[in-house]
């Protein structure tokens, strides 16, 4: 490629985003907030994690006129905006003003661990001194918008960088937020599949704390990527769990909502039938069952069934093929396909499916 095509191409996409900066202050924000013209979706609500001791820091750093990092929004339509990073320091002060986002916090901050001013502390927004009331609400942010002219795909990719290095999100969270700008089936489809009762029964034994950061959804997309797409599995799997999401919602592979929920639905119940919440758990040496899940045994075992599904239960011998997976499951061989590798994701998807191909082949 020409030097000069090089420059034309980067310019070509600096025209296609259209910003503008404000310096606006937190109670034209907190107005804003209240009147829908700043929209913080129920996704991105969800995602206020901040402790309240550093929620008070932050109201104090306010008071204390320290400079504050700017924020960036989206203009979805004249005048109104959503938000797509600053959602901690917006949120710190929307709920220091009685808005309550998050799931647990109390309908006001008091104010508490403010190590600068100690004074501070047990204090609300309606104990402050009037002059403090007004010098909180009068502090300025930089607000950094990306005009609805923009490219909805730039868009998208500017939302992607800002939210990737935030508040240990986790990277299905990240998706949920940011797919969304490029369009909501993926999204929604694999939020309704894992309201599916056999697949909820079968993860059981994935820890709390995965469950809350959407690591449910995120099995569910690589339930479907790995399926349909292994040929372009690499690491880091995030990135190639995003990438095929991106796909699915922007068309550029064909994928079929309503064939792939059936086969979803009659793999979950075939694996909850037969192992129930045990099914992606190992074994100690004396045979009894962990209390784990095992990211190995749920691609090896869910995306062998899902790819012969039919074949399984029209062939009169689902026994056999269960003997066959446990036989693989515990077996030796698998040992040296455990990793996360490329090689060794392929290779377990492999044993299990040529295992359980020749189960049926012999019937």
């Amino acid at each position: 490629m020409a030097i000069e095509n090089l420059i034309e191409n980067v310019d070509t996409q600096i025209i296609k985003i259209r910003t503008k900066s404000l310096d606006i202050s937190f109670n034209e924000l907190y107005d804003m907030y209240q009147n829908k013209e700043l929209i913080i979706s129920p996704d991105y609500q969800r995602l206020f994690r901040w402790e309240e001791e550093k929620q008070s820091r932050f109201i104090e750093s306010l008071l204390l006129e320290m400079p504050v990092p700017p924020i960036f929004v989206i203009e979805i339509e004249d005048g109104v905006y959503e938000l797509i990073d600053g959602l901690q320091r917006i949120s710190s002060y929307l709920h220091f003003r009685g808005e309550r986002l998050g799931e647990t916090e109390d309908d006001f901050l008091v104010l508490h661990g403010c190590d600068i001013v100690a004074d501070l502390n047990g204090i609300t927004f309606d104990r402050l001194p009037k002059a403090l009331q007004i010098k909180v609400k009068r502090s300025f942010v930089r607000m950094e918008v990306i005009k609805k002219e923009s490219e909805i795909s730039l868009k998208y990719h500017m939302f992607k960088r800002l939210n990737t290095g935030g508040e240990l999100l986790s990277a299905q969270e990240i998706r949920n937020c940011t797919i969304r700008l490029l369009g909501s089936d993926g999204i929604n489809f694999l939020e309704e599949c894992s309201k599916n009762i056999d697949f909820k029964t079968v993860i059981k034994r994935l820890p709390a704390e995965k469950r809350k950061t959407r690591y449910d959804q995120e099995l569910i997309l690589r339930f479907f990527a790995i399926k349909n797409d292994i040929s372009h599995y690499k690491n880091p799997v995030t990135e190639y769990l995003t990438r095929y999401l991106e796909k699915m919602t922007t068309g550029e592979i064909q994928f079929d909502y309503n064939r792939e929920k059936v086969i979803f639905e009659r793999t979950f119940k075939f694996i909850n039938d037969h192992w129930g919440e045990e099914a992606f758990s190992g074994k100690t040496a004396n045979g009894t069952v962990k209390n784990e899940f095992v990211t190995y045994y749920f691609d090896g075992i869910s995306v062998s069934v899902a790819t012969l599904i039919d074949g399984i239960l029209a062939s009169g011998c689902v026994k056999s093929v269960v003997e066959g997976i446990n036989s693989i499951k515990y077996g030796s061989e698998l040992q040296s396909y455990k990793t996360g590798s490329v090689n060794g994701v392929r290779a377990r998807i492999k044993l299990f499916t040529e295992g359980v191909a020749k189960i049926l082949d012999c019937k």
